[in-house]
């Protein structure tokens, strides 16, 4: 039986939650994630228990945070007055936007807080200081 090692193209299906049970991303009803085992395409703490698995084998996995998307960085957070908000954008709890950064990369960020003086960008993962949890089974190697 042939298992999945560093270099294989793989496709598995998966659920991914947080440890209080919260589904955060799910292949259920699509096709299923396809990716090249070690490439660094997905979090390190998948790549890894995707190695020794068999086309058909299932099983759970407890990623913790190192091995996903990292600590939380508070430095990532960014609070600045309202007058530098882009003229015509009306920015709402939970919106995500991306601004320029320093080097002319985009930067993913999501409002935080808004006053009547400044808004709150948050550019943490969405998921970062979190340990998550994933059932995946390996569809295909190959």
């Amino acid at each position: 039986m042939t298992e999945a090692r560093k270099g294989d193209n793989v496709k598995v299906h998966y659920t991914g939650r947080l440890e209080d049970g919260t589904v955060f991303d799910s292949s259920a009803g699509k096709d299923p994630l396809e990716f090249t085992v070690g490439s660094g395409q997905v979090i390190a703490g998948f790549d890894e228990a995707v190695i020794g698995m068999a086309t058909g084998q299932s099983k759970t996995v407890h990623i913790p945070v190192d091995k996903a998307y990292g600590a939380r960085n508070e430095e990532m957070v960014i609070t600045a007055p309202l007058e530098h908000v882009p003229p015509g954008l009306d920015p709402e709890l939970g919106m995500r936007l991306e601004m320029g950064g320093a080097n002319g990369e985009l930067i993913r960020v999501v409002v935080t807080e808004i006053t009547d003086s400044h808004i709150t960008l948050d550019a943490n993962p969405p998921l970062a200081g979190k340990d998550l949890i994933f059932d995946i089974e390996l569809v295909a190697i190959g």
